[in-house]
């Protein structure tokens, strides 16, 4: 009964209306940047789906027209422009358009006399997003330009239009990825498309909670060495183990609830993005097999028991964090100051989120990859990964290694907590010299006082 209080006590001091707000508009954030991501990826595919090519003829010849009427045959959309100068800038000022094909003078002549003709293509840049520079219309254009030139050259030098199609298109491709001794035919872009963003969210959540976890349960344990109500505290008639268990646990309750909101926020952000590539991936690629399909054959799929798995060592990691800020916490006995003591967690925690992010961890060099094996959050940046591809005995040999870092760390943990070192341990950053001033300065007013 005495625990559940305990309890009580440190819920209801974490649980407070900023907490609750800040989650609140967290989650408000992500889903409206679920539904720019779901709006902005839709008119990126319309335009993809739905292309004008945009032409000016300032070559003007037969062979320019009937190019140009060619490419209209074949369905292709086909907007003619009348421009003139090399003010491109002020060429789509003027028209409103965003890229334009510019079939310059000379072009007929060039390809008369067996040279390599040349085109101008403009583009307008507004940002350095990628689905906002496309310019799907210039690539478009020129792709069918290249392709109705190249079969023109090829005709008059004798060459059958199957022939052109052969040496165009010499072989067909059938992909194939390969997954343990599974395979599917279907191309690894394909998969990636619909696989990056998902496995993108866990590390993120990862790294929150670390640095969510340790900044909370430092500034509890410095709030209460600085108020002076630990020592009452652990002087109560309640075991000092329960005093710790109560604030670890509030604190990993805290933490998953945190970690749960989060989750919905980043799943709700990405869920439009992957679904919209993938239905793209599908309608663009000729498959065999759709995306979805592939990723089950492959057996690229989490069960229920791997998600408890992930939630064990993303436990195990979060207790570790808050074992670890327990010390800390102690070390330090102003609450602004533990902005200084998280930088060491932090940046361990940094390392490996960036790592998972660029690169597979178990594709660095043995040295690299054990360094970072160390670390035992890392195990948890590559729980997906690593039951997705079969490398369970990696996985559960890191779950191993964090019960161990576990124990070691909570073993010092209470060792600090059950002596009386925890009312007197503290790490000031160069503060000691002012208090001794302080000091000093308070005994010789008191010295003065006597001596009036």
């Amino acid at each position: 009964m005495k625990f559940i209080n305990l309890l009580k006590k440190e819920l209801s001091e974490l649980i407070n209306l900023q907490m609750i707000l800040g989650l609140v508009v967290a989650l408000g954030i992500f889903m409206v940047l679920g539904g720019i991501m779901d709006t902005t990826i839709d008119e990126a595919k319309e335009e993809t789906t739905n292309v004008t090519i945009r032409l000016c003829d300032r070559d003007n010849t037969e062979y320019t027209k009937s190019l140009i009427e060619s490419i209209k045959k074949d369905g292709n959309k086909v907007k003619i422009f009348e421009t003139s100068g090399s003010d491109y800038a002020a060429i789509l000022d003027e028209n409103d358009i965003k890229d334009l094909i510019i079939i310059p003078e000379g072009f007929t002549a060039a390809l008369e006399k067996s040279e390599r003709p040349e085109i101008i293509t403009v583009s307008r840049m507004k940002s350095a997003a990628t689905l906002s520079n496309l310019n799907v219309g210039t690539s478009s254009g020129l792709s069918i330009i290249k392709d109705k030139i190249a079969a023109d050259v090829a005709s008059r030098n004798g060459m059958s239009a199957q022939d052109y199609s052969i040496i165009e298109t010499p072989v067909q491709v059938r992909e194939n990825t390969v997954v343990d001794d599974k395979s599917a035919e279907i191309a690894p872009g394909d998969i990636m498309s619909k696989i990056a963003l998902q496995n993108s969210i866990m590390p993120l959540i990862v790294f929150v909670l670390i640095i969510m976890t340790s900044q909370m349960l430092m500034s509890a344990v410095a709030n209460e060495k600085t108020d002076k109500t630990l020592e009452t505290l652990l002087s109560a008639p309640v075991s000092r183990g329960a005093v710790i268990g109560a604030k670890m646990l509030a604190a990993a309750i805290i933490a998953l609830i945190n970690a749960g909101v989060y989750m919905f926020g980043f799943t709700f952000f990405v869920s439009g993005a992957t679904d919209t590539v993938a239905d793209a991936a599908k309608e663009l690629v000729e498959s065999s097999l759709s995306v979805d399909e592939a990723i089950s054959k492959l057996g690229l799929t989490l069960g229920g028991l791997d998600y408890f798995l992930v939630g064990l060592q993303l436990f195990f990691t979060i207790m570790i964090c808050l074992s670890v800020s327990l010390i800390l916490g102690a070390l330090v006995n102003d609450s602004k100051n533990t902005q200084n003591m998280i930088m060491p967690i932090m940046m361990l925690a940094m390392i490996p989120y960036m790592i998972s992010v660029l690169a597979d961890i178990n594709g660095l060099p043995a040295v690299f990859r054990y360094i970072v094996y160390a670390i035992p959050f890392t195990h948890t940046f590559s729980a997906i990964p690593n039951l997705m591809f079969g490398n369970r005995t990696l996985f559960f040999a890191g779950l191993i290694y964090q019960m161990i870092v576990f124990a070691i760390c909570m073993f010092f943990a209470l060792r600090l907590f059950m002596s009386d070192k925890i009312f007197t341990i503290s790490l000031n950053f160069g503060q000691k010299s002012k208090y001794k001033s302080r000091k000093r300065k308070a005994e010789k007013a008191a010295a003065s006082k006597k001596e009036e």
